[in-house]
């Protein structure tokens, strides 16, 4: 087997919303969008984010097309956690969880989207 992409594809009232939060604050681009669809990329993240409005009659399976924000995180490693923390504070970001440093060396702190996907950045230390 040859993966050749990645993506975490996830279920939210308002895609658009949610795909905005990425491009403004994470300097994600838009790839593909559509009525209830929005596909988004950097080149760095090796990892897509596609959003899907709640409700889509393509979803499946239909047993799991509830919202994605229950207990659902996604997070990405940057260089500079305090530089990103100051940047994202300045620019109004939802931070939900102030920065943390975890025993194991996990430094981190967690933001919200529109739609209640926590979003967190990670530095290793």
């Amino acid at each position: 087997m040859n993966i050749t992409a990645s993506a975490v594809s996830l279920n939210v009232p308002d895609p658009a919303a949610s795909a905005k939060f990425l491009i403004d604050h994470l300097g994600f681009e838009e790839k593909m969008s559509a009525e209830g669809f929005v596909s988004l990329a950097r080149d760095d993240a090796g990892l897509n984010v596609i959003y899907l409005r709640t409700g889509l009659a393509s979803f499946k399976p239909k047993s799991k097309a509830g919202s994605a924000g229950e207990g659902l995180l996604v997070a990405f490693v940057v260089d500079d956690i305090d530089a990103e923390y100051a940047r994202l504070q300045d620019e109004g970001v939802p931070i939900v969880t102030p920065i943390e440093t975890e025993e194991w060396g996990e430094r981190y702190f967690q933001m919200s989207d529109p739609n209640g996907i926590i979003i967190q950045l990670v530095q290793w230390v």
